[in-house]
């Protein structure tokens, strides 16, 4: 595989039927189809995903190629958290969405979560030991799991044995697809 070709990577990106934050979906999901990687959605149920625009306005929608409960985790090289107030705050009420994280983090693999997408991570019970950063009204809930909250675009994270990339909102995007890049191998010239 060469530093600018992804079509041997796959990825999975986790999110509910509704609220999932529309840029912090789709950018990545051009962003990464674009390298030739594969990306699959995976979703509460196989029904539209609406997407919102600043947590209110109706967004696109696009279709999941699978259910959370579907899923092998096994199958993919990254797992992607988007973000959202409704998408996040639902999805970590999903046991098969933490389990997803958890199968991720306990195999080495890396996570790249924005927003409010860490909130699967701290239900998952995966930030201990980590420093990651998110919307700003998560770092409480970041602090409280174990985790060290930072206020900075992109934090990328080593310890433990596996790669947790996060960024704080959609106007963060462009640094963090440049680290979820480098977790695949991916060279930006």
């Amino acid at each position: 595989m060469s530093d600018d070709d992804l079509s041997k990577r796959k990825v999975l990106a986790i999110v509910t039927n509704y609220g999932v934050v529309q840029d912090e979906l789709l950018v990545p999901l051009e962003h990464l189809r674009g390298w030739g990687a594969e990306v699959d959605v995976a979703a509460t149920s196989t029904e539209e995903v609406r997407t919102l625009v600043s947590d209110k306005a109706p967004g696109k929608t696009i279709r999941p190629e699978l259910a959370l409960a579907d899923v092998d985790p096994s199958a993919y090289d990254l797992l992607l958290v988007p973000g959202g107030t409704l998408n996040a705050d639902a999805l970590r009420g999903q046991d098969s969405a933490t389990g997803i994280v958890r199968s991720f983090a306990s195999s080495g693999r890396p996570v790249a979560a924005i927003c409010h997408g860490p909130w699967a991570l701290v239900e998952a019970d995966v930030v201990a030991g980590k420093k990651l950063t998110s919307y700003s009204s998560l770092k409480t809930d970041i602090r409280n799991a174990g985790g060290e909250w930072t206020d900075e675009p992109v934090v990328t994270d080593d310890a433990q044995g596996w790669t947790l990339i996060t960024s704080r909102n959609p106007g963060d995007l462009q640094p963090f697809l440049r680290e979820v890049d480098s977790a695949l191998a991916v060279t930006t010239q």
